[in-house]
């Protein structure tokens, strides 16, 4: 398993000819839905689910704990897997590769032991929202919370 990134020319190469795959992780509280302001394309400056692309010979809980920890800063345990999506998008952190295609594994979660959430460097912010949200969500993010049961 690889413990790091992949080199950015080599990362270019590969958002440019392959799908991901990733986890997203529908995280669940006492006091709602876990979002991220998400700093970096795609999505940039949407409220979105914490995720992450699946390393080589990682296993996908394992990545769910990984991504947990990375970007929210607590331990999950895991209710249930909610399937697999399909996501493609028109941007990427690079200008000429056609946007990325994601194939990611959505996830149901809740929080270990009162985790207190500890933002990455990837969101400007990570807030807890109750159903029913004050603005639009992003159609994947509507997508896992409808699949997890959590939309009014």
């Amino acid at each position: 398993m690889s413990n790091g990134p992949v080199p950015a020319a080599e990362w270019e190469t590969v958002v440019s000819n392959v799908p991901l795959v990733s986890v997203d992780l529908v995280v669940e509280t006492d006091g709602g839905v876990v979002l991220g302001k998400r700093e970096n394309e795609p999505a940039k400056g949407e409220w979105f689910v914490p995720g992450g692309r699946v390393r080589k010979h990682e296993r996908l809980h394992d990545a769910v704990e990984r991504v947990a920890e990375s970007e929210l800063g607590c331990a999950v345990a895991t209710e249930r897997q909610l399937g697999v999506y399909e996501h493609l998008y028109d941007t990427s952190e690079f200008d000429d590769t056609g946007g990325k295609h994601y194939v990611p594994v959505g996830f149901h979660v809740n929080l270990k032991d009162g985790g207190e959430l500890e933002p990455d460097d990837q969101h400007s912010a990570v807030r807890t929202f109750q159903p029913p949200f004050e603005f639009d969500l992003h159609p994947y993010v509507e997508a896992y919370l409808d699949d997890a049961g959590l939309l009014e």
